[in-house]
């Protein structure tokens, strides 16, 4: 008898269904704010712009989340994470991105912020570089 395939995660933390699946279907929220960058990359990876949209802070998200489908999400790097753990309130995370898309092949290399706002946590914004 063969097993089903079991698909990788976007962000690369494992099998999809036991990494970030059960955050984009909503099934449960995230625990830390790398685990909540983790799944909005995965959202982007995968087209989702209602995760985007719902885990955006309501006071920086915009009124419609750039997920841009035609742009291919192929690679997830963290580099470095501050506080944002369970017991934290506030959170950034550093990250490198790799995407190909119309125009090419890029990296988004980002300083991500992340706050807890009715005890979940949110993106409020990132600086790019």
């Amino acid at each position: 008898m063969t097993r089903p395939a079991v698909s990788p995660c976007p962000c690369g933390g494992g099998p999809y269904a036991e990494c970030c699946e059960l955050l984009l279907d909503g099934a449960r929220q995230a625990l830390t704010a790398e685990e909540l960058m983790r799944s909005r990359y995965t959202a982007y990876a995968r087209h989702d712009a209602d995760h985007v949209f719902r885990t955006w802070h309501p006071r920086t998200r915009p009124d419609s989340p750039p997920v841009d489908p035609e742009v291919v999400w192929t690679g997830l790097r963290v580099i470095r994470v501050e506080a944002g753990g369970p017991e934290d309130d506030t959170g950034t995370v550093e990250f490198l991105a790799r995407h190909t898309g119309p125009h090419g092949s890029g990296e988004l290399h980002e300083v991500s912020r992340f706050a807890r706002r009715a005890g979940r946590w949110c993106y409020v914004d990132g600086d790019a570089g």
